[in-house]
Protein backbone atom coordinates (compact mmCIF):
# COMPACT_ATOMS: atom_id res chain seq x y z
CA UNK A 1 0.00 0.00 0.00
CA UNK A 2 1.68 3.36 -0.76
CA UNK A 3 1.45 6.30 1.85
CA UNK A 4 0.59 9.32 0.52
CA UNK A 5 3.36 12.24 0.40
CA UNK A 6 3.75 14.95 1.96
CA UNK A 7 5.32 18.56 0.22
CA UNK A 8 5.24 21.00 3.03
CA UNK A 9 8.41 22.49 1.21
CA UNK A 10 9.62 22.07 -1.98
CA UNK A 11 12.86 20.62 -1.60
CA UNK A 12 15.07 19.39 -4.30
CA UNK A 13 16.23 16.41 -3.12
CA UNK A 14 16.30 13.53 -4.87
CA UNK A 15 15.31 11.60 -1.70
CA UNK A 16 11.81 12.77 -0.73
CA UNK A 17 10.97 11.44 2.61
CA UNK A 18 7.38 9.23 2.56
CA UNK A 19 4.79 10.77 5.86
CA UNK A 20 1.37 9.51 6.47
CA UNK A 21 -1.41 11.95 7.01
CA UNK A 22 -3.18 12.01 10.06
CA UNK A 23 -6.51 10.93 10.44
CA UNK A 24 -8.23 12.00 13.71
CA UNK A 25 -11.09 9.21 13.39
CA UNK A 26 -9.12 6.40 13.32
CA UNK A 27 -8.71 5.01 16.63
CA UNK A 28 -11.99 5.64 17.12
CA UNK A 29 -14.03 2.93 17.46
CA UNK A 30 -17.61 3.90 17.72
CA UNK A 31 -20.20 2.87 15.11
CA UNK A 32 -21.69 6.02 13.70
CA UNK A 33 -25.04 4.50 13.60
CA UNK A 34 -25.06 4.91 17.68
CA UNK A 35 -24.79 8.66 17.47
CA UNK A 36 -27.62 9.26 15.85
CA UNK A 37 -29.96 6.37 17.26
CA UNK A 38 -31.13 8.50 20.08
CA UNK A 39 -34.29 7.98 22.52
CA UNK A 40 -37.88 8.69 21.40
CA UNK A 41 -39.57 8.93 24.80
CA UNK A 42 -38.41 12.04 26.97
CA UNK A 43 -36.15 11.87 29.83
CA UNK A 44 -37.22 12.69 33.44
CA UNK A 45 -34.97 12.23 36.69
CA UNK A 46 -38.34 11.97 38.58
CA UNK A 47 -41.28 9.74 37.87
CA UNK A 48 -43.12 12.89 39.07
CA UNK A 49 -41.96 15.19 35.99
CA UNK A 50 -42.78 11.83 33.37
CA UNK A 51 -45.95 12.05 34.91
CA UNK A 52 -46.97 16.08 34.38
CA UNK A 53 -47.88 16.50 31.01
CA UNK A 54 -47.07 20.45 30.82
CA UNK A 55 -44.42 22.25 30.11
CA UNK A 56 -41.74 23.54 33.00
CA UNK A 57 -41.62 27.12 34.05
CA UNK A 58 -38.39 27.17 32.40
CA UNK A 59 -40.08 25.86 28.99
CA UNK A 60 -43.04 28.15 29.50
CA UNK A 61 -41.09 31.51 29.71
CA UNK A 62 -39.25 30.81 27.20
CA UNK A 63 -41.81 29.85 25.17
CA UNK A 64 -44.28 32.54 25.74
CA UNK A 65 -41.56 35.46 25.88
CA UNK A 66 -40.51 34.17 22.37
CA UNK A 67 -43.65 33.81 20.57
CA UNK A 68 -44.73 37.29 22.10
CA UNK A 69 -41.65 38.88 20.91
CA UNK A 70 -42.07 37.12 17.46
CA UNK A 71 -45.38 38.35 16.81
CA UNK A 72 -44.30 42.17 18.57
CA UNK A 73 -41.96 41.95 15.71
CA UNK A 74 -43.93 40.91 12.78
CA UNK A 75 -47.35 42.82 14.07
CA UNK A 76 -45.11 46.71 14.69
CA UNK A 77 -42.99 45.94 11.32
CA UNK A 78 -46.48 45.54 9.18
CA UNK A 79 -47.83 48.29 10.89
CA UNK A 80 -44.19 50.62 10.23
CA UNK A 81 -44.10 49.41 6.72
CA UNK A 82 -47.54 50.83 6.27
CA UNK A 83 -46.41 53.79 7.99
CA UNK A 84 -43.31 54.12 5.99
CA UNK A 85 -45.66 53.85 2.41
CA UNK A 86 -47.79 56.88 3.93
CA UNK A 87 -44.89 58.98 4.43
CA UNK A 88 -43.63 59.13 1.33
CA UNK A 89 -43.63 62.61 -0.79
CA UNK A 90 -44.07 63.05 -3.97
CA UNK A 91 -40.24 63.94 -5.05
CA UNK A 92 -38.19 60.88 -2.86
CA UNK A 93 -36.17 58.87 -4.88
CA UNK A 94 -36.42 54.94 -4.60
CA UNK A 95 -33.46 54.84 -2.47
CA UNK A 96 -35.13 57.52 0.15
CA UNK A 97 -38.69 55.39 -0.23
CA UNK A 98 -36.75 52.29 0.74
CA UNK A 99 -34.62 53.88 3.62
CA UNK A 100 -37.82 55.42 5.12
CA UNK A 101 -39.71 52.31 4.71
CA UNK A 102 -36.78 50.30 6.68
CA UNK A 103 -36.46 53.07 9.32
CA UNK A 104 -40.32 52.85 10.08
CA UNK A 105 -40.66 49.32 9.91
CA UNK A 106 -37.34 48.67 12.46
CA UNK A 107 -38.57 51.41 14.68
CA UNK A 108 -41.96 50.23 14.83
CA UNK A 109 -41.41 46.69 15.34
CA UNK A 110 -38.68 46.90 18.08
CA UNK A 111 -40.76 49.07 20.32
CA UNK A 112 -43.85 46.48 19.56
CA UNK A 113 -41.40 43.31 20.06
CA UNK A 114 -40.24 44.53 23.48
CA UNK A 115 -43.49 45.63 24.62
CA UNK A 116 -45.36 42.46 23.94
CA UNK A 117 -41.67 39.90 25.02
CA UNK A 118 -41.87 41.83 28.48
CA UNK A 119 -46.04 40.70 28.37
CA UNK A 120 -45.25 37.42 27.57
CA UNK A 121 -42.88 37.63 30.60
CA UNK A 122 -44.86 38.58 33.10
CA UNK A 123 -48.04 35.95 32.01
CA UNK A 124 -45.40 33.14 32.11
CA UNK A 125 -44.17 34.07 35.78
CA UNK A 126 -47.51 34.80 36.87
CA UNK A 127 -48.61 31.55 35.45
CA UNK A 128 -46.27 29.58 36.73
CA UNK A 129 -46.33 31.37 40.21
CA UNK A 130 -49.96 31.14 40.58
CA UNK A 131 -50.14 27.03 39.62
CA UNK A 132 -47.27 26.50 41.88
CA UNK A 133 -49.47 28.14 44.89
CA UNK A 134 -52.76 26.53 43.90
CA UNK A 135 -51.07 23.25 43.00
CA UNK A 136 -53.40 22.30 40.29
CA UNK A 137 -53.01 23.29 36.50
CA UNK A 138 -56.71 24.24 35.69
CA UNK A 139 -57.95 27.35 33.38
CA UNK A 140 -58.05 29.56 36.52
CA UNK A 141 -54.75 30.23 36.95
CA UNK A 142 -54.13 31.66 33.23
CA UNK A 143 -57.36 33.88 33.69
CA UNK A 144 -55.50 34.83 37.06
CA UNK A 145 -52.01 35.42 35.30
CA UNK A 146 -53.79 37.05 32.61
CA UNK A 147 -55.61 39.47 35.37
CA UNK A 148 -52.06 40.20 37.09
CA UNK A 149 -50.14 40.32 34.30
CA UNK A 150 -52.36 43.29 33.00
CA UNK A 151 -52.18 44.94 36.30
CA UNK A 152 -47.96 44.98 36.75
CA UNK A 153 -47.43 45.65 33.19
CA UNK A 154 -49.89 48.89 33.90
CA UNK A 155 -49.00 49.77 37.43
CA UNK A 156 -46.75 52.74 36.69
CA UNK A 157 -49.52 54.62 35.61
CA UNK A 158 -51.78 54.48 38.50
CA UNK A 159 -54.18 52.24 40.16
CA UNK A 160 -56.80 53.17 37.77
CA UNK A 161 -55.15 52.09 34.91
CA UNK A 162 -53.85 49.19 36.51
CA UNK A 163 -56.96 47.77 37.40
CA UNK A 164 -58.59 48.58 34.13
CA UNK A 165 -55.36 46.60 32.26
CA UNK A 166 -55.97 43.98 34.70
CA UNK A 167 -59.54 43.37 33.33
CA UNK A 168 -58.65 43.31 30.19
CA UNK A 169 -56.12 41.11 30.78
CA UNK A 170 -58.23 38.68 32.70
CA UNK A 171 -60.82 39.12 29.82
CA UNK A 172 -58.60 38.47 27.11
CA UNK A 173 -57.01 35.21 28.62
CA UNK A 174 -60.32 34.12 29.59
CA UNK A 175 -61.54 34.81 25.52
CA UNK A 176 -58.31 32.48 24.30
CA UNK A 177 -58.62 29.42 26.87
CA UNK A 178 -62.59 29.73 26.45
CA UNK A 179 -61.92 29.34 22.47
CA UNK A 180 -58.97 26.77 22.89
CA UNK A 181 -61.58 24.59 24.75
CA UNK A 182 -63.82 25.24 22.16
CA UNK A 183 -61.84 24.29 19.27
CA UNK A 184 -60.78 21.42 20.94
CA UNK A 185 -64.57 19.90 21.60
CA UNK A 186 -65.78 21.09 18.58
CA UNK A 187 -63.19 20.70 15.41
CA UNK A 188 -61.97 17.10 14.98
CA UNK A 189 -58.36 17.75 14.75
Amino acid sequence: MSQPMSSDHDHNNSDPVPTRLYNPYQDLQVPIRNLYQLPTSPEFLFVEEARRQRRSWGENLTFYTGCTYLAGAVGGGSVGLVSGVRSFESGDTTKLRINRVLNSSGHTGRVWANRLGVIGLLYAGMESGVQALRDTDDVWNSVAAGLGTGAVYRAARGVRSAAVAGAVGGVLVGLAVGAKQGLKRYVPI
